[in-house]
């Protein structure tokens, strides 16, 4: 019975520094979603959409060389939504997630000031938690479609008189 019970002990302890040591390799996973907005109105209505296969990138830099330092790159799944697993710590470097590509010809024009979003990269940010979550990215068509006034006149974000015309 002792010796099972060591045994046990043994096993959850090669366990627990198998789980400690995956962590140390890979740190965390950054996670966000990449939607189009058919308004270009600069933020997700109820006409817009998440892009599947839409591609983006992660780097870090040295904020003294501007070197990069890490860099991996991901594909949205079926839902719009990117997971990218970040190994090491980054903790003195500048990273950010960036739009790369839209597999959508219709929507493929990346929305200035939502293109990017920085990431804290280290493990010592106070966030207890192995994710980090973006800031949701977007590309905008090059013409709003139809629809949007009326969506923009319920959220009382549209004059009356406006020509749609973004």
């Amino acid at each position: 019975m002792a010796k099972a019970v060591a045994l046990v002990s043994i096993l959850c302890i090669l366990a627990l520094a198998s789980v400690a040591h995956c962590h140390a390799l890979e740190l965390f996973d950054v996670e966000g979603d990449v939607y189009c907005d058919p308004c270009r109105v600069l933020f997700e209505t109820k006409l817009s959409y998440k892009i599947a296969g839409a591609t983006v990138k992660l780097e870090c830099l040295d904020p003294i060389t501007s070197n990069i330092t890490y860099s991996i790159e991901g594909v949205t799944d079926s839902n719009g939504h990117y997971k990218l697993s970040v190994k090491g710590d980054h903790a003195d470097n500048i990273c950010q997630v960036t739009l790369t590509k839209s597999p959508n010809a219709d929507c493929s024009e990346p929305m200035e000031g939502l293109e990017t979003d920085k990431i804290v990269c280290t493990e010592n940010s106070g966030i207890h938690s192995f994710v980090r979550y973006a800031n949701p990215l977007g590309f905008m068509t090059k013409q709003s479609i139809e629809g949007c006034k009326e969506v923009l006149n319920e959220l009382g974000l549209a004059p009356e008189d406006l020509d749609f015309q973004i």
